[in-house]
C-alpha cells in the first residue's frame, strides 16, 4: 500500500514535516496535530529506541501525519524492525556510497527487490495489506559527508530510492564550515549539486531547517521535502519568548509598599 506521503510525491506535491526528537509520545502527537505532512522520528540524535518505537508511531498516526523514522545507522535489523512497527518511510543517516545506498533500499524492500525480511507485526493492522508485493514505503538517504557529496550523482542512481536528505550541520563541518553554515557559499553549491542530483534522477530533495520562512525559500527552490520544525527546538523558542515578554514587563525593582493596618511594616510588593 502506498502512503500518504508517496502519493503526495507522485502527484507531484511537496511535503513539509516536523522532527520529532522527544521520546514522548504526547508531544508527538501533538506535532502531528498541526497537520504537517509527515514527522519525523529520531532514533539517531533523538531520545526515542525501539522501546517506545510503537507508542510514538501511534502518536503521529493519531496526530493525522506520516511517520518517519531515521534510525541510528544503516542496518537491515534497525531498518526492518522500524517498518514492521508500522513506519511509513525510513531515513538512514551518513549514505556515502553507492554500496550503502543500495544497503538502504534492500532493507526496505521484499524479495525480488530487495532483501527486507517478512514480520510486520503492527504495519498489518495500520491500513497496510501486509502483502510483500504491495508494500511500498519511502527510503530516504542522507548526504551529510564529503563522501557522500562526491558520490551524490551515482547515489541518485541506486534503483529505488525515493529521497535524497540534506542534514545541513554535517554537510557544512564536512566543508570545513561551522554547522549549518547556509549562507556560506561552498555550502550553497554544494546543496544544489545535491538538489540536481536528487531531481536529475527521479528523486525528492530534502532540506532540513528549524525554521519555516527558511524552509519556504528551500521549497521555492525546488526541495520537495523539508522540514520545518523541531519539537525541542519550537518548544524552547516559544517558551523563551514568554519569559521574555513577560520579564520586559517587570519594573526592575518591585514597588515598596506600606501595609495600611500596620504602617510600621513595609513589604516588597503586594498579593493580588
Amino acid at each position: 500500500m502506498v502512503s500518504a506521503l508517496l502519493g503526495g510525491w507522485r502527484s507531484g506535491r511537496s511535503a513539509v514535516g516536523v522532527w520529532c526528537s522527544s521520546r514522548d509520545s504526547l508531544v508527538a502527537e501533538s506535532v502531528a496535530s498541526v497537520k504537517p505532512d509527515y514527522v519525523c522520528i529520531d532514533m539517531q540524535h533523538g531520545a526515542s529506541n525501539f522501546g517506545n518505537l510503537v507508542e510514538m508511531l501511534q502518536a503521529v498516526r493519531s496526530g493525522g501525519s506520516a511517520a518517519v523514522v531515521r534510525v541510528p545507522e544503516n542496518s537491515l535489523a534497525l531498518i526492518n524492525k522500524a517498518l514492521d512497527a508500522g513506519a511509513d518511510g525510513i531515513i538512514v543517516p551518513l549514505v556515502e556510497t553507492v554500496d550503502g545506498a543500495r544497503r538502504a533500499v534492500e532493507a526496505c524492500r521484499y524479495p525480488p527487490r530487495g532483501r527486507r525480511s517478512y514480520g510486520p507485526f503492527r504495519a498489518t493492522i495500520t491500513g497496510r495489506s501486509g502483502a510483500p508485493e504491495l508494500e511500498d514505503v519511502a527510503c530516504i538517504v542522507m548526504i551529510e559527508t564529503a563522501d557522500g557529496l562526491a558520490n551524490v550523482e551515482e547515489i541518485a542512481k541506486v534503483e529505488g530510492l525515493t529521497a535524497l536528505y540534506v542534514g545541513p550541520s554535517d554537510l557544512s563541518i564536512a566543508l570545513g564550515l561551522p554547522p549549518a553554515s547556509l549562507q556560506e557559499p561552498e555550502f550553497v553549491e554544494a546543496l544544489e549539486r545535491i538538489r540536481q542530483a536528487a531531481v536529475g534522477a527521479g528523486l525528492v530533495a530534502g532540506m532540513h531547517t528549524h525554521d519555516g520562512e527558511v524552509a519556504a525559500g528551500y521549497l521555492a527552490q525546488g526541495f520537495g521535502m523539508v522540514t520545518v520544525a523541531s519539537d525541542m527546538t519550537s518548544l524552547r523558542a516559544a517558551v523563551g519568548r514568554h519569559v521574555d515578554r513577560a520579564r520586559a514587563g517587570v519594573p526592575q525593582s518591585a514597588p515598596v509598599v506600606t501595609s495600611p493596618d500596620r504602617p510600621g511594616l513595609v513589604s516588597e510588593g503586594a498579593e493580588g
